[in-house]
C-alpha cells in the first residue's frame, strides 16, 4: 500500500510540474512531457492543461476561462519540449481571447482558441446529474488492472502498477473498455486528484480538469461495436476537443463525469462528457471528435 501511495503521490507530482510552464518570453512558454500512455506519443490532456496554462498566464488574473476549443495536429514526441505561443487575439470590456500554438521542432502540433470573462451574475439552470451509484461502489484503475493485467498491453500495466496516476479514476463500467460487446455508448467515472492543489488557484484545477478529461472520452464510441478498446488492430487518436467550465470546480474532492457518445461513422467518434460535483452541479461540459479505426476489421492503415 505504501508503495502505491507514494508513486500515486510522485505521479501527481510530476503533472503539476509539467503544468508549471517554463516562461521564454513574455508570450512564449516551454512544456515538458511523461510517456504517460507508454508510446511515445504525448497525451493530449497534458497539451490541453499546458496549453490552457500558457494562455491563462497572458490574461488578468481577474478574468477565468469559460471555454477552450482545440485540434491535435500531429502526434507530440515525449522526448522533445513542447514551444507554446500565444497570440493576444482581444482584449474587451469583459471577454479576453488568446489562441496557443504549440510546436515541437518547428512543426506545429496543436493549435487552441480559449475565451476568459469577468466573473458576473446572470441567469442559472443546468441538466441534473443522473442517478448513479457513489464511488464507494467501484474499484479504480490500480485495481482493477492488478485483477487481469494478464490480459492488457505492458504499457497499460506499467503505468497503473509502476508509474502511478496523478488521478484517481474509478470507472463504473470498467468492462466495457475491456472486452467487446455490445453495450450502450456510455459510461460514467468519478475522479479526484491524488495529492492536493491549492484551493485558491483556481486556474490549476481547471487546468487539471482539462487533463483529465481525455481520459476515457472517446472509447465510448467503441462500446456498441464489440470491440475492446486495447486491442492491437485499433488506432485510436484525438482530433479535437472542447470544454466550457460553467462553475468552479474543486479535483481534491470526488467528481462525476458522464460520457456519451452520440455518434460513430468515417473512422471517427464523437462523445460529450458532463462533469458534476457531488451536489449534483454541473461544473462543466467536454467534447470530442476522436480516430477510431480497426485496420483488421475496415482495412484501411493511412
Amino acid at each position: 500500500l505504501l508503495f502505491f501511495c507514494q508513486h500515486m503521490s510522485q505521479a501527481f507530482d510530476k503533472m503539476i510540474k509539467q503544468l508549471s510552464l517554463e516562461p521564454v518570453s513574455e508570450d512564449i512558454f516551454l512544456g515538458e512531457s511523461t510517456d504517460l500512455l507508454g508510446t511515445g506519443r504525448i497525451f493530449g490532456g497534458q497539451v490541453l492543461g499546458q496549453a490552457l496554462m500558457a494562455a491563462s498566464l497572458t490574461v488578468d488574473p481577474q478574468r477565468e476561462v469559460h471555454s477552450l476549443h482545440a485540434y491535435f495536429i500531429r502526434p507530440g514526441d515525449v522526448n522533445l519540449p513542447i514551444r507554446f505561443e500565444v497570440e493576444r487575439v482581444r482584449d474587451g470590456g469583459s471577454f479576453t481571447n488568446r489562441r496557443v500554438v504549440a510546436y515541437q521542432n518547428d512543426k506545429h502540433i496543436f493549435t487552441m482558441a480559449t475565451s476568459f470573462q469577468t466573473p458576473e451574475v446572470g441567469f442559472e439552470h443546468y441538466d441534473p446529474m443522473p442517478e448513479v451509484k457513489s464511488q464507494d461502489n467501484f474499484l479504480n484503475e490500480s485495481q482493477l488492472i492488478q485483477q487481469i493485467a494478464h490480459t492488457l498491453p505492458k504499457s497499460i500495466t506499467k503505468r497503473h502498477l509502476i508509474d502511478g496516476n496523478p488521478i484517481e479514476i474509478r470507472p463504473a463500467h470498467p468492462e466495457r473498455f475491456v472486452t467487446g460487446g455490445s453495450y450502450p455508448a456510455h459510461t460514467y467515472y468519478w475522479f479526484k486528484a491524488n495529492g492536493s492543489i491549492d484551493s485558491e488557484n483556481a486556474l490549476l484545477h481547471k487546468a487539471t480538469l482539462a487533463y483529465l478529461t481525455d481520459f476515457y472520452l472517446i472509447f465510448a464510441s467503441l462500446f456498441p461495436h464489440n470491440q475492446g478498446c486495447f486491442d492491437p488492430a485499433m488506432q485510436m487518436a484525438s482530433l479535437d476537443h472542447a470544454l466550457w467550465f460553467h462553475r468552479p470546480i474543486n479535483i481534491n474532492e470526488w467528481n462525476l463525469y458522464v460520457i456519451d457518445s452520440p455518434n460513430a461513422s468515417g473512422g471517427r467518434g464523437l462523445c460529450f462528457g458532463r462533469i458534476y460535483n457531488q451536489k449534483g452541479e454541473l461544473l462543466a461540459t467536454s467534447a470530442q471528435e476522436g480516430l477510431i479505426r480497426n485496420t483488421s476489421r475496415f482495412g484501411s492503415d493511412k
